[in-house]
């Protein structure tokens, strides 16, 4: 395992907790088994499953095209991080040429993966996802059970299909996500803004059980609630880590119409606006063709540079 942080490090303790071996390296000394990748590469025996859980983008591009000069043919190269689904494609090519096998796997679990499990996302030839298979069963979460307590398969992990395919599902996944939390969040504001409702956290909580909107973000919003009842705590910032944005582009290519998804990526951006000037505008507007009163900086305000 390489990267052994909040993801990384759980997966490792889980599989560990599962019986298998794990050799993991990481730049922080204090979390690593062996100091660098040859030597992580000198401890595993042949064929090698090598799982990448570094950041997306140019930390992974360089650990994978450092892990093709230093893996032998036959040895599997897996990339958990977000990266992009046509990464993946290009790292295909580059292990292939030297008869390295890749797969992409899309995961998500966030810190609670390690008691939970990881819903697993993964793309990649079968002969090398069968190499892998024996990780992804114990990185899984547990299979649910019918009425008639048979398991159920395939809840938790899907081989989506060639390389890419799991990055992409979980792109979309990540759009997905994007959409519900920015409704979870504009019924929480509207809830908020009125005097009507004296229990803002009850009602959130009482939507947990029995409600088709029920989910474990839900669940998540309660506990947030818990700890801080107002949010008073925390500002309305919130970051993209790139999934999103690359959903609406495939909607876009791809002629799919995605307006939820892609509002709820924009109330990201506005939310990076303390003042926002699409809104200046917006006020400015209705001054001009309806008189509407308009908020004026207020003397001794610093007004923000365009």
């Amino acid at each position: 395992m390489i990267g052994l942080g909040k993801m990384g490090g759980n997966m490792t303790e889980r599989l560990r907790r599962a019986g298998h071996e794990v050799v993991g390296y990481d730049r922080s000394s204090g979390k690593r088994d062996v100091d660098s990748l040859p030597a992580l590469v000198e401890a595993l025996s042949t064929p090698r499953v090598v799982w990448v859980m570094v950041p997306a983008g140019d930390p992974t591009r360089a650990t994978v095209k450092e892990l093709g000069e230093l893996l032998a043919p036959g040895d599997v190269v897996i990339d958990g991080g977000n990266s992009k689904y046509t990464d993946d494609q290009v790292h295909d090519v580059m292990m292939r040429e030297k008869g390295i096998g890749y797969i992409d796997a899309g995961v998500s679990g966030g810190v609670w993966g390690l008691e939970n499990g990881y819903a697993l996302m993964v793309g990649g030839t079968k002969e090398d996802v069968a190499k892998a298979q024996p990780i992804f069963d114990d990185l899984k979460p547990p299979a649910p059970e019918d009425e008639s307590g048979q398991a159920m398969p395939g809840a938790g992990f899907v081989h989506a299909g060639p390389v890419g395919a799991g990055h992409f599902s979980k792109m979309v996944h990540n759009g997905i996500e994007y959409a519900m939390m920015q409704a979870y969040g504009e019924g929480y504001e509207l809830l908020a803004a009125v005097d009507l409702i004296e229990d803002v956290p009850g009602v959130v909580k009482s939507w947990t059980q029995g409600t088709v909107i029920r989910s474990w973000l839900l669940d998540l919003l309660v506990r947030a609630l818990d700890e801080d009842p107002a949010l008073d705590k925390i500002r309305g910032y919130a970051e993209d880590s790139g999934e999103g944005r690359w959903t609406v582009e495939q909607a876009i290519e791809n002629a799919v119409p995605m307006p939820t998804i892609a509002a709820s990526l924009f109330a990201r951006f506005s939310s990076r606006q303390e003042d926002s000037p699409t809104m200046k505008a917006v006020a400015a507007l209705r001054n001009q063709f309806g008189g509407h009163a308009v908020q004026a900086v207020r003397e001794g305000e610093a007004e923000k540079p365009a």
